[in-house]
């Protein structure tokens, strides 16, 4: 009876344990002219709000200086998120859940994310990208330039991790106000609209999703 009372201490201890530990969210984004990082900042806080530890990580600029020094936008976003810290495969290890920002390129992932996502092979020859929550969102200039395509060939990415991907989908009102079930996004408009209370409200959903699929998963 003694042994068996211990046991039971022994689980109780752990499920505590595992309730108290925040769920922890990596946030990784790529930015030029700051659209991506403003709904990435937005999904941060509100993952945070929900009670999840968070990390915002932007990957690494591969663009020559004198192409962003040439785009008076561009050069002023690299300037004031200089402190933020460049992604590392580490970030994605540590977490339960993964969200991934990126302007659309042609319809696909930007070359400097994509670029990220190829460093990750040892992690996930190591099985330690898998059964994670994972799930997209993205910019365009345009209304139609790239939208789902942009966030269904980031999801390519994460079956092959072996990912469990979490779509917004049309679960929440603000989602049909946002119009894309497959994760948040905002168009520009070449650079002339900016983030709006529409734009940010899909992403609080999304946030919120995530934790609580991430939670549930981690049986937190």
């Amino acid at each position: 009876m003694g042994y068996d009372y211990n046991v039971w201490i022994v689980i109780k201890q752990q499920e505590e344990s595992t309730v108290d530990s925040p769920v922890k969210v990596a946030i990784v984004y790529y930015s030029s002219t700051g659209n991506i990082a403003h709904i990435a900042q937005e999904m941060a806080d509100t993952a945070e709000k929900a009670g999840a530890e968070v990390r915002l990580r932007k990957v690494a600029e591969l663009a020559p200086q004198s192409a962003i020094d040439a785009n008076p936008g561009w050069a002023a976003h690299a300037a004031s998120t200089a402190d933020v810290p460049v992604a590392e495969a580490d970030d994605l290890i540590w977490a339960d859940a993964v969200i991934m920002g990126t302007p659309t390129r042609f319809g696909n992932v930007s070359s400097q994310l994509k670029q990220f996502l190829d460093t990750l092979g040892g992690a996930w020859q190591q099985g330690l990208l898998a059964d994670k929550v994972y799930s997209g969102f993205t910019s365009t200039a345009t209304l139609h330039g790239g939208h789902e395509s942009t966030l269904l060939a980031l999801s390519n990415t994460f079956h092959h991790f072996g990912g469990i991907v979490v779509a917004p989908g049309y679960t929440h009102p603000d989602k049909f106000a946002d119009g894309n079930p497959y994760g948040t996004s905002h168009h520009d408009g070449g650079g002339t609209v900016a983030i709006d209370d529409t734009v940010r409200a899909a992403a609080r959903v999304q946030a919120e999703r995530v934790v609580r699929f991430a939670r549930a998963i981690a049986g937190a």
